[in-house]
């Protein structure tokens, strides 16, 4: 890879839109960079879930919320909300739903090498 590269999210090299869902993915070597839009009324569990299974969100999230609110609530009862101006970071198994009139939008960084579990391909 060379040693300065820029992409943009407006022209991603992979696009995935389930239900009320945009994400926007740009890939750096082993590095995925997503800016993740969810309209206002998505939730985890009714829009992601029937394409990915599972009880819970499996996937780990690191990133950085510029615009709305989202509620999150993990398998252990614990519960945070994200707002704009937000850098978070979610462990696997939980639930998420926007909470605003607005549509959240977060920057979401993933150096595992490992697909957005959440984006994967069925």
């Amino acid at each position: 890879m060379p040693s300065l590269v820029k992409k943009s999210f407006d022209n991603p090299d992979e696009l995935v839109t389930p239900d009320k869902t945009r994400a926007e993915i740009l890939e750096f070597g082993t590095v995925k960079a997503a800016r993740v839009t969810a309209q206002p009324g998505w939730k985890w569990s009714e829009c992601i879930q029937p394409h990915v299974g599972g009880e819970s969100c499996q996937a780990g999230h690191l990133g950085a919320c510029v615009q709305g609110s989202m509620r999150v609530t993990h398998d252990d009862g614990s519960e945070l909300i994200v707002n704009a101006g937000d850098a978070y970071s979610i462990a696997p198994g939980h639930d998420g739903e926007v909470i605003s009139d607005v549509a959240f939008i977060g920057y979401e960084f993933n150096n595992q090498g490992k697909d957005f579990a959440v984006w994967e391909k069925s």
